[in-house]
């Protein structure tokens, strides 16, 4: 499949994911699972560690580290063969791991989401909403910021490994890197109640939708 048939398809599978969580009730049915209504708490605490170095600072310090190294690499043996075979590829991970934290970034200081801990079901005082909704006109509440998953991004950023490798398998393997570091931070925020399942399938399917157009601006350039 061309890059703008992946494009075009991924556009409309992002948009019609934002509607179907919106009309759905999958986000509470799975994340009543990981609350318990008894006690009012969450299956972990934000604060218990490991799980919070590991998930929360460790992975975000690892993925600066990894594009960081990267670009200093590239820049040092910018004219060795193997930094020219695979120029492009570099370019399109560090590239992602720029624009789809920022995009996710500026999505989430603007939809005025609430986290899953901040609805009145789960103790908070927000109501239930969908992204396209506005509140209650009598409902005066400070911005929040939860809706897509911002620390997830970063580990979906990865899934532009799929462009850095020239063998299929590997360019698979590179795929299944990028889902599994933006899976498990954001199964994480998910257990701590910072985040629905749709606010982390949005972001995988944002994050895919700005690497793809990333590839196949490289392309028209020819880098």
């Amino acid at each position: 499949m061309s890059l703008n048939k992946q494009i075009f398809l991924t556009a409309f599978v992002l948009l019609t994911s934002i509607v179907y969580f919106g009309m759905s009730e999958i986000d509470i049915v799975v994340q009543d699972s990981f609350y318990n209504f008894q006690t009012h708490h969450w299956i972990l605490d934000w604060s218990l560690q490991p799980y919070k170095f590991i998930f929360y600072d460790g992975a975000k310090r690892f993925l600066i580290l990894f594009a960081v190294t990267l670009l200093i690499v590239s820049l040092i043996f910018r004219k060795k063969a193997f930094v020219q075979q695979y120029k492009r590829g570099i370019i399109i991970i560090l590239l992602s791991a720029i624009f789809v934290p920022s995009i996710t970034g500026i999505l989430k200081n603007n939809t005025n989401m609430p986290c899953p801990k901040n609805e009145i079901r789960y103790g908070g005082v927000y109501p239930k909403t969908a992204v396209w909704e506005k509140y209650p006109s009598d409902f005066k509440k400070p911005h929040t910021k939860c809706w897509p998953a911002g620390h997830a991004s970063g580990g979906f950023a990865l899934l532009s490994l799929f462009f850095f490798f020239k063998r299929k398998r590997n360019r698979f393997i590179g795929l299944g890197i990028g889902l599994f570091a933006g899976w498990s931070t954001g199964l994480y925020k998910m257990l701590i109640g910072d985040h629905f399942l749709s606010h982390t399938v949005i972001t995988m399917i944002l994050a895919w939708l700005i690497v793809l157009v990333i590839a196949k601006i490289t392309t028209i350039r020819k880098v």
